[in-house]
């Protein structure tokens, strides 16, 4: 179990239970009413500070098209470059779950690439599960992956592969026939066997609804408060990422400015002499 201790009036999560978290962990999770925390990580040092915080989740998210490479969309990214990612956070991960984003194009049409898709990540990563949007468009390659004993984690409401169908990144399943889809897509992936689900960017009451009528885990981004846990892009939430500030984000700290604090003074120590010091050359 989590506790909290205060430093300097800052919350610091403790975590006491450093049992490797797993799909049925998630599951009990849910069961007694714990909220499940998931944040996204790209690479080894901050995959291996938020692992040793007490992250249950790390998603290893396709988000990195946009944070790392600097692509406007998610769609550019391939699936090596999410296999060099996982790879990277699986060295230094002991204690999270960590899911891997299947990139777009690697499985929405043809299930026997979705399937080698899958291996390849779980084989070359050694990740514990991947994850993928869309419901019944995708049953065949849900299923085929399921088949292999691949752990899937879902994702409906706003999907950012699909955005050039919607056009734009606003909120999802406001309308009557959308919400009444998406509803019957999560039981969908619920019943063919998918071990947890991301709703986002979708109204909160719609969230809370999917969430008490299914039985596995409920994660959300832009879905209120009635689920079963909250995922955020960590470039966001830290701050380094300053340009997107949508209503569902809380930044905890501002690391765009410290960083550029800290470069600035860096490069005004280099240019005035003053570093190295006496004390920092040999």
């Amino acid at each position: 179990m989590a506790g909290t201790i205060n430093k300097n009036n800052m919350s610091v999560a403790k975590v006491d239970d450093n049992r490797k978290v797993t799909t049925h962990r998630l599951i009990e999770m849910k069961q007694r009413g714990e909220k499940i925390s998931m944040l996204t990580a790209y690479d080894y040092s901050m995959a291996k500070l938020i692992d040793q915080a007490g992250m249950d989740v790390i998603l290893v998210g396709d988000s990195a098209s946009n944070v790392m490479a600097g692509n406007v969309t998610t769609l550019p990214i391939t699936l090596d470059q999410m296999i060099y990612h996982g790879k990277s956070v699986m060295k230094a991960v002991s204690r999270a779950l960590v899911v891997v984003d299947l990139p777009f194009g690697t499985y929405q049409g043809n299930s026997k690439e979705a399937l080698s898709s899958a291996i390849r990540v779980m084989k070359e990563t050694h990740a514990d599960c991947i994850k993928l949007e869309g419901g019944a468009e995708v049953r065949e390659s849900i299923e085929r992956i399921l088949c292999a004993g691949i752990p899937i984690m879902g994702h409906l409401g706003l999907t950012p592969q699909s955005i050039n169908k919607f056009g734009t990144y606003t909120v999802r399943a406001r309308e009557e026939a959308e919400a009444k889809k998406l509803v019957e897509d999560a039981h969908l992936l619920e019943e063919i066997g998918c071990f947890a689900l991301v709703l986002e960017k979708i109204p909160a009451a719609l969230a809370a609804r999917v969430a008490s009528e299914l039985t596995i885990p409920v994660i959300g981004i832009g879905a209120g408060g009635g689920v079963d846990g909250q995922v955020l892009v960590m470039h966001d939430m830290l701050g380094i990422n300053q340009g997107f500030s949508p209503r569902f984000l809380r930044r905890y700290a501002n690391l765009g400015e410290e960083i550029t604090r800290a470069v600035q003074a860096y490069i005004e120590d280099v240019k005035s002499q003053d570093f190295p010091n006496e004390k920092e050359q040999y």
